[in-house]
C-alpha cells in the first residue's frame, strides 16, 4: 500500500536558487537575533550547569511522578524536576541549589525525604556544587566543539574544500539558531540540551551531504549546464528523500513532545526546530553558497585527457 510513497512529485522543477538572496537575508537576521538574545537575555541554565542536588530514588512499584511532584511542590525548594530512568521504579530528582551552604543542602534533602515518606529508598544523593556544574558545562561545550571538528574532518576527506566550507557554515547556522530558540523561549539549558545540539549537528550534516553528493554527481554528468540550473536540478532530485526523512523524524519528535512529559519537552522542541532549520539550511544555505565558490573546476579536474585513456 505504501510502496513508493512520496510526499512531493518526483519531477519537481522548483527554482530554489532564484530566491537565495532573500533566504541569505533571512538567515543573517536569524543569526544576529540569536546572538543578541544570547548576549542580552542569556540562557536558562538547568541544575546541571548552575549547581543543585541530584538524588536517585527507588519506589515500591512503578513511580507515580505526578503524586511525587504534588508532595514536593509545597516545600519551597525552588526548581524541582523528576524523571524516570532505567526501570519504572527508578526516579532521578533534581533540586536547584539552596542558599546557605552545605547545611542548607542537607536540610533540603531531609525535607524531601520526609515529604516522600517511607516508601522510597535512596540509592544516591549528590550535591552539585559550583565547581562540578562548571566542569559539566565546559565538558558539554567541549563535546559540542569536538563533534563539529570531527564533522569538519569528515567533510574535508569526503568532499572538496568548497563543499566543506558550505556544510560547516550551514551547521553553525543551525546550532546558533537553536541556541537562540533556547534563549527566546526560556527553555532550560542542561546536559539534555547539549545532546539535542549534538543531534541537530548530526542531522544537519547528514541532510547536507545527501544534497552535496547529488550536486557533485551532476557536476560530472552535466558539464555545460549553468551552475544555478544544476543546483536547482540537484535539490529537486533529492527533495522527495529530504522531505520524507524530515517528515518521519518530525512524527517521532511530535510524539515525544506530546507524550514524553515535561522533562523531555525542551529536548523535543529543540529537535523539532533542528529538523526544520536543518532541512532549510541544506537547501537554502549550504547549496546556495556553492554559487559563490568555484565548484566547476571539480568536473574539469575529473576529465581525463584522451591521450591518457588510450591503451598500448
Amino acid at each position: 500500500m505504501f510502496r513508493g510513497l512520496r510526499l512531493v512529485p518526483p519531477d519537481t522543477k522548483i527554482r530554489f536558487m532564484a530566491m537565495h538572496k532573500v533566504n541569505f537575508a533571512i538567515s543573517l537576521a536569524m543569526i544576529v537575533a540569536s546572538i543578541l538574545l544570547f548576549a542580552v537575555k542569556g540562557l536558562n541554565y538547568g541544575i546541571d550547569f548552575k549547581g543543585g542536588i541530584l538524588i536517585e530514588a527507588r519506589t515500591q512499584g512503578p513511580a507515580d511522578l505526578s503524586h511525587m511532584r504534588s508532595a514536593l511542590e509545597n516545600l519551597e525548594l525552588g526548581e524541582v524536576s523528576l524523571q524516570n530512568f532505567g526501570r519504572d521504579d527508578d526516579v532521578l530528582i533534581r533540586i536547584e541549589k539552596q542558599e546557605g551552604g552545605e547545611a542548607a543542602q542537607q536540610a533540603a534533602v531531609a525535607k524531601l525525604r520526609e515529604a516522600l515518606g517511607p516508601g522510597v529508598s535512596y540509592e544516591r544523593t549528590e550535591v552539585v556544587g559550583p565547581q562540578v556544574s562548571s566542569e559539566l558545562f565546559w565538558q558539554g561545550m567541549l563535546a559540542l566543539a569536538a563533534a563539529i571538528v570531527a564533522i569538519v574532518i569528515y567533510i574535508w576527506f569526503r568532499f572538496e574544500w568548497q563543499f566543506g566550507i558550505c556544510a560547516v557554515i550551514a551547521e553553525v547556522h543551525d546550532i546558533i539558531s537553536a541556541i537562540g530558540l533556547f534563549a527566546l523561549l526560556g527553555l532550560e539549558f542542561n546536559l539534555t540540551s547539549v545532546a539535542a545540539l549534538l543531534t541537530i549537528a548530526g542531522y544537519s550534516i547528514n541532510d547536507t551531504v545527501v544534497v552535496f553528493d547529488r550536486v557533485r554527481e551532476n557536476l560530472r554528468k552535466y558539464k555545460t549546464m549553468p551552475l544555478r540550473d544544476l543546483l536547482d536540478l540537484s535539490v529537486n532530485q533529492t527533495l522527495s528523500r529530504t522531505t520524507l526523512t524530515s517528515a518521519t523524524a518530525l512524527l517521532a519528535l511530535l510524539a515525544l513532545y506530546f507524550f514524553g512529559g515535561e522533562v523531555l519537552r525542551g529536548f523535543s522542541i529543540a529537535m523539532i526546530w533542528g529538523i526544520v532549520v536543518g532541512t532549510y539550511s541544506s537547501i537554502f544555505v549550504a547549496s546556495a553558497l556553492l554559487l559563490y565558490l568555484n565548484v566547476r573546476h571539480i568536473a574539469a579536474k575529473d576529465e581525463v585527457p584522451a591521450t591518457q585513456t588510450q591503451t598500448p
